[in-house]
């Protein structure tokens, strides 16, 4: 599998560093264009320090606006599917031309720049790259740095139970490397995604996911002593955070002890292990 094919970081796709990212990325391309004033803008439209300043930060407003809602977009297709290092290369690649084209035409039609189109766009592009891969770049750093950090952080903890509070639940993907871990009490299920699992856990009492390139079937066998059984041929579910077992039209369900109303189903082939675990049996 090349970098391209493989699945995306999960901390790159987290609503908080979206935010963040879109943050950072506006108050960089506002300093940058008014300390740096890229390719004389300043020169070519005969215009002070000051209206510079006005003038750059409604065209980083229009962009901060076009990036949160590109993000936006984003957040909602990560949760219905795992993207892949290359798709967000793709997604960065659309970003930044989409933004130097609407910049370009902004610049023919309003700003009356006189020179070819072909020629205002090449330089929209440039300035638009350099403003938005150096920002880009340092916040990927900066979360790849953060969740390397806080993922050692767990290993130290699970290394002193005294100090560890709950189990850690690991998560590692098809190599053998660790890619995620959990407290036993937060994980609320694990959703099969072709080759990949969803996990679904609360952080601070909300909902959140991460993915990681693993089949349900291989993190089975890992899980099983750990509470974690299988319901249905595309779910786990942590057996602590079941709270009813309820007979539908269809079959058997699970309510998790959860504040949103959040329910498994149970297909024929795990009825019965699942009886045997909610009434306290051992399971065969």
């Amino acid at each position: 599998m090349t970098f391209w094919e493989k699945p995306l970081p999960g901390y790159l796709t987290e609503k908080g560093n979206m935010f963040k990212h879109v943050i950072f990325t506006a108050i960089f391309a506002l300093v940058f264009i008014n300390m740096y004033a890229p390719f004389g803008v300043e020169t070519w439209y005969n215009v002070t320090k000051t209206q510079l300043l006005i003038y750059s930060s409604l065209v980083i407003l229009s962009g901060v606006l076009f990036i949160a809602i590109s993000r936006a977009i984003m957040f909602f297709v990560s949760r219905l599917k795992a993207l892949t290092n290359g798709q967000y290369a793709s997604w960065i690649a659309i970003e930044i031309t989409s933004m130097a084209l609407v910049y370009a035409i902004l610049m023919k039609l309003v700003l009356n720049d006189p020179r070819d189109f072909l020629t205002v766009f090449r330089i929209s592009l440039s300035t638009t790259l350099l403003v938005l891969l150096i920002p880009y770049t340092l916040a990927w750093l900066y979360f790849s740095w953060r969740d390397k950090n806080k993922k050692l952080e767990e290993l130290a903890g699970a290394a002193n139970p005294r100090d560890a509070g709950p189990a850690l639940i690991p998560f590692h993907d098809e190599k053998g490397d660790l890619r995620f871990s959990v407290k036993s009490p937060d994980l609320l299920y694990i959703e099969s995604a072709d080759n990949y699992i969803i996990i679904h856990y609360l952080d601070h009492g909300r909902r959140q996911k991460y993915v990681v390139r693993n089949t349900i079937k291989n993190i089975e066998t890992v899980l099983r002593n750990k509470g974690i059984i299988r319901c249905h041929r595309s779910y786990m579910v942590n057996f602590e955070r079941v709270k009813i077992m309820r007979k539908e039209r269809d079959g058997l369900v699970l309510d998790l002890d959860v504040p949103e109303k959040l329910t498994l189903p149970v297909s024929k082939t795990y009825v019965d292990q699942i009886i045997k675990t909610f009434s306290g049996l051992p399971s065969e």
